[in-house]
């Protein structure tokens, strides 16, 4: 963790769908100018807000984010904030969450709380935690997706309701498990909450070094979560009755076909989110995941 210098520049990013927050939005690009930060905003959403009268006249609008940047805030759900973290990848810029869509372990802050989010900005009060990204390399004549990444998690799926599959995993060229199941996730201490909670997988403070294999529904009940290191390699050999398999990078997925193998390691860049001072991951858990309540 680290402290954000005042920022100067940011590039605000996000979702298509914000038609109930528009009064909030405009405040928030009011609350930036106000403050004398520069604004450039990406070309997806420029196009969905400005004609419900979002005033971008004085912004860049870009397709790609700018390295001069010293932010960026990504408008939408979690869905929404992991793309945006894909899009800035090695620019390592800082990402900052309001939460516009349904879920909010990484878009934690509320559009009502745009002033203090630009106060923070400015004052150089912001924290920035650094997190792991996977990357999924294929073999020879696959084409990986133009962002290989994943902040939360790559997932090595059966395709739709076919047959379970199998998939013979190895760490750092030692042979570790035959999974029979109808799926295996890689997951990031960051999407520790997500997917792999709903499978079993543990909770992970999401600034550590470590990633976690857990098996989706497995035809085995010996088969349990397993952390290991972030810099460890996993090899993936996937068998199945079907043709082919899913791989699915925070959601994004394609197919391959059985029988072929896909390599996950940590990716050479480091995901920075930003928060404020006063927020902990465990205040976010007590929050989202209602614990204590009676």
């Amino acid at each position: 963790m680290h402290q954000l210098p005042r920022v100067n520049k940011v590039i605000i990013a996000g979702s298509r769908r914000q038609d109930p927050y528009i009064s909030e939005i405009a405040s928030l690009f009011s609350l930036l100018r106000e403050a004398g930060i520069i604004i450039s905003v990406e070309k997806r959403l420029a196009d969905a807000i400005s004609p419900l009268g979002i005033d971008i006249c004085d912004c860049e609008i870009i397709e790609s984010p700018s390295a001069d940047a010293q932010a960026v805030i990504s408008l939408g759900g979690d869905g929404t904030f992991l793309r945006v973290a894909r899009w800035v990848g090695k620019l390592e810029i800082p990402v900052l969450g309001i939460n516009t869509g349904h879920l909010g372990f990484l878009a934690s802050y509320t559009p009502a709380e745009s002033a203090e989010l630009v106060r923070l900005l400015r004052s150089g009060e912001a924290r920035v935690d650094k997190r792991i990204a996977l990357e999924v390399v294929l073999p020879e004549g696959y084409d990986a997706p133009s962002l290989p990444y994943a902040l939360n998690e790559i997932a090595i799926l059966k395709e739709d309701t076919s047959s379970m599959i199998n998939v013979k995993v190895e760490v750092n060229n030692h042979f570790l498990a035959d999974y029979t199941a109808d799926g295996l996730l890689i997951s990031t201490p960051t999407g520790s909450t997500g997917y792999n909670l709903s499978a079993g997988g543990p909770i992970m403070v999401p600034t550590l070094d470590i990633t976690c294999l857990t098996p989706i529904a497995p035809h085995s009940l010996t088969f349990r979560p397993l952390v290991i290191s972030a810099d460890d390699t996993i090899v993936a050999h996937t068998t199945s009755r079907a043709t082919q398999y899913r791989v699915s990078l925070d959601g994004v997925s394609f197919l391959m076909p059985v029988g072929t193998a896909v390599k996950i390691r940590k990716a050479d860049f480091t995901p920075r989110v930003i928060r404020a001072p006063r927020k902990s991951f465990a205040d976010t858990l007590r929050a989202k995941l209602l614990w204590g309540l009676r």
